[in-house]
């Protein structure tokens, strides 16, 4: 199986968009969910996008995970072309390079905490020994400490609790890039400034991270912001 690993210090861009539209076609007419975007982020960035409902956020960030491809132009993450990776390559480069907070958590209901974070590992490594990094070291770096949670199930847990663990799962294949969509949506004020803290703490520890947001007090923690409107970037103060 192979394995992508990341290039840090090779080149300081992580990815780049050139050019890329994603139009999708219905009975009705094609749908332009992106229009000719170009975009560059390096390694070490914190941006926030932001934009109205169906402005192409979510398309965007669906992009930058190898959730899809373009439909034209160029899309080069961690120096490779996606259009030119098989659906096994997309699979690891999104496995070793990207990890994914979701605004609902997405937790495995069935698996404890540690399951639920161990299970990306198990992807990847199979044979959990040389994989480095553990899954309680992952939810100690994400502020989960205390272990007598670990074998509780997510809906055992707080809203922010399970955010964390949802944070430690993103982080435990240590990726370079944090994808988080409306990270602090579903969470109380203090909370979801805990969250935000804890993710400003780990940008400066060298984790890249995108964020989609409404919020502009959240989107007020990133160093980048970009605005989307109709598939269009229309604002970018990098």
């Amino acid at each position: 199986m192979e394995t992508v690993t990341a290039t840090e210090g090779a080149d300081p861009v992580l990815l780049r968009f050139e050019e890329v539209s994603k139009v999708y076609p219905l009975p009705a007419g094609d749908v332009i969910a992106l229009d000719r975007v170009s975009l560059t982020v390096e390694r070490g960035e914190f941006i926030a996008i932001m934009g109205p409902s169906g402005s192409g956020k979510t398309t965007l960030l669906n992009l930058i995970g190898c959730l899809d491809v373009p439909s034209s132009g160029r899309l080069v993450i961690n120096s490779r072309d996606v259009a030119e990776l098989s659906d096994d390559e997309l699979t690891f480069l999104r496995r070793d390079t990207i990890g994914f907070i979701f605004q609902h958590f997405n937790l495995i209901p069935l698996l404890s905490v540690l399951e639920n974070v161990e299970y990306p590992l198990i992807l990847k490594c199979r044979d959990r020994a040389g994989c480095g990094q553990t899954p309680q070291m992952a939810l100690r770096a994400a502020g989960l400490d205390d272990e007598r949670l670990y074998t509780h199930k997510p809906n055992e847990l707080s809203g922010g609790q399970q955010q964390r663990v949802a944070i430690a799962r993103a982080l435990v294949n240590d990726p370079s890039l944090l994808l988080c969509d409306e990270p602090t949506g579903n969470l109380d004020q203090k909370t979801g400034k805990a969250i935000m803290d804890l993710l400003t703490e780990m940008n400066r520890n060298g984790k890249t991270i995108i964020m989609v947001t409404h919020d502009l007090g959240v989107a007020g923690y990133a160093t980048r912001q970009i605005q989307i409107v109709d598939g269009r970037i229309m604002e970018d103060t990098g």
